[in-house]
């Protein structure tokens, strides 16, 4: 795949940016008097915030993967 660097550096560094963000959100989601029910069991909450995190940290990790090869080859 042919990108210009400029735009591989800024593939890697979105990539990156999810890949920073999001734990540090779903550390705060899993503290959240929200995320559990009185007996201790997951909620919406919660499942809907660790799919969120979950998904965008995959896109993450596959946008940097992309920027990388753009960006060696």
């Amino acid at each position: 795949m042919q990108l210009p660097t400029a735009l591989s550096v800024l593939l890697i560094l979105a990539g990156l940016w999810s890949l920073i963000v999001w734990p540090p959100f779903l550390r705060r989601v899993l503290k959240d008097p929200r995320a559990k029910d009185a007996s201790g069991k997951a909620t919406r909450f919660l499942m809907v915030h660790f799919m969120l995190v979950s998904i965008s940290m995959i896109l993450g990790l596959a946008t940097a993967v992309i920027g990388l090869r753009a960006l060696i080859s």
